[in-house]
């Protein structure tokens, strides 16, 4: 996508899916309302062209990392994915349950798989929004803790859960129930593939809810086979 200055809206979004998120960010309508050209649109609604303009022609060029996430001390790798995937959730959780649920009520009586869809996101939403407090006021700060001690030299005091094991059973165990939540929800949508007749929002529903997944899957990776295992190692060390 190189010259948008002429582009409707909806145009932009057809030709590429994931600028959806940019206009919606933005409090530009992308569906119904998405036969105006992006610069009407932002003099209309006094938004800024040319940031809008860069983060368009930007979208889909974050390079891929190439992390060693293994090498990483677990204080640090701990602080990453709260920064990186825990505000992620945070930010996605409210963007798709915007567009599940205008979805859900325009299309739910022919497409009635929406419907359930919206349900389950709500309920995966309000679970891992539980869960991911647990993890920073509870199992991260002590995590945090055998870190520093590993670093430093110094005694581990024991936590009031007695052994990190508990926590991180508590959390593998959800991390399987939000996969497999994800997973229902793939089912339902033909692997995020919209019908031939949706609309752009029904569309960004189904990018978001794919990227989603993507970004889940890769967290609770880091989680469950990086992090966890290192810290209840250093831990046994430690004690």
């Amino acid at each position: 996508m190189e010259n948008i200055d002429n582009k409707t809206v909806a145009e932009i979004v057809t030709e590429n899916i994931k600028t959806a998120d940019v206009f919606k960010k933005n409090g530009i309508d992308f569906c119904c309302g998405g036969h105006v050209s992006v610069q009407e649109i932002c003099a209309k609604k006094g938004v800024d062209y040319s940031k809008i303009k860069e983060e368009i022609l930007n979208v889909g060029k974050t390079p891929l990392t190439g992390h060693d996430f293994n090498s990483w001390d677990i204080d640090f790798l701990a602080d990453y994915i709260v920064n990186t995937h825990h505000k992620y959730v945070t930010e996605a959780n409210q963007l798709i349950i915007e567009y599940s649920d205008k979805v859900a009520k325009v299309h739910g009586h022919h497409y009635t798989e929406t419907v359930e869809i919206n349900h389950l996101f709500h309920e995966l939403a309000n679970e891992l929004n539980a869960h991911m407090q647990k993890e920073e006021h509870v199992l991260f700060p002590f995590i945090r803790a055998i870190g520093k001690a590993k670093k430093e030299g110094t005694p581990l005091s024991s936590p009031p859960f007695g052994t990190i094991q508990n926590p991180i059973n508590m959390m593998e165990a959800e991390h399987t129930g939000a996969g497999d939540i994800l997973r229902k929800i793939a089912e339902l949508s033909n692997n995020y593939t919209p019908p031939a007749d949706a609309c752009n929002t029904y569309r960004a529903l189904y990018h978001s809810l794919e990227e989603y997944q993507n970004d889940l899957f890769q967290h609770i990776h880091l989680e469950n086979n990086i992090l966890f295992p290192k810290a209840v190692k250093f831990e046994q060390e430690l004690m």
